[in-house]
């Protein structure tokens, strides 16, 4: 069973700003996630964030493609069967993390 996809606003414009080839590899990573995106933990492919960086990202996921120095920060809707993209971004320092945080925030995840 795949659970429904689904991006913030600023997810889907970071999708769109990806080249062609890392936006194919986030999108396939994602499409694959998506068919149990519950914590590793549970059996599922998700990867649990704590606190990275001095953000408080409990209870939020990650996808990482290191190949492509891509992460993506995702939250699990478990009523709901949904995976919301919050941030899709490189991996350089904590940045991903600071720019989740603030989607967070501004959405009320």
């Amino acid at each position: 069973m795949s659970w429904t996809v689904s991006y913030l606003p600023e997810a889907r414009k970071d999708m769109r700003d990806l080249d062609g080839s890392p936006r194919m590899l986030v999108r396939k990573a994602i499409e694959k996630v998506s068919q149990n995106p519950l914590p590793a933990n549970e059996g599922g492919f998700g990867k649990p964030l704590g606190n990275k960086g001095g953000n408080d990202l409990t209870g939020f996921l990650k996808i990482k493609l290191r190949s492509a120095g891509i992460r993506v920060v995702y939250k699990v809707v478990r009523q709901e069967d949904e995976m919301i993209v919050i941030v899709i971004g490189a991996r350089a320092d904590d940045e991903v993390y600071d720019i989740a945080r603030q989607r967070i925030i501004k959405y009320d995840l």
